[in-house]
């Protein structure tokens, strides 16, 4: 739904399966901004952040989950994530915008 919400919105969006094509993505074509979910495998998403932090340190990754944890919030941040918001949320946003 959101990556309909962005390309019906003029933006580009590209989708990974994985925490590792994300990296490899971000690597590619360094987009203005990522959002990551954190339950992926092989990799998962902080340690995805992580990565491509290191790649760029002005990487824009905002966390995109289901986990509304203090927890996980600061481990997002900790990653290098510059933003974090419940999927909750999110698609609530995005509803509301597409009216």
């Amino acid at each position: 739904m959101l990556r309909g919400f962005l390309l019906a919105s003029g933006f580009e969006a590209a989708e990974c399966a994985n925490g590792e094509e994300a990296v490899a993505a971000y690597a590619g074509r360094r987009p203005d901004v990522v959002l990551m979910d954190l339950r992926m495998e092989p990799m998962n998403g902080l340690t995805a952040t992580e990565k491509i932090v290191a790649l760029d340190q002005t990487a824009k990754v905002i966390i995109i989950t289901s986990y509304d944890d203090p927890a996980f919030r600061d481990a997002a941040y900790r990653a290098g994530a510059c933003g974090y918001s419940s999927k909750e949320d999110l698609v609530g946003l995005v509803e509301l915008l597409a009216g």
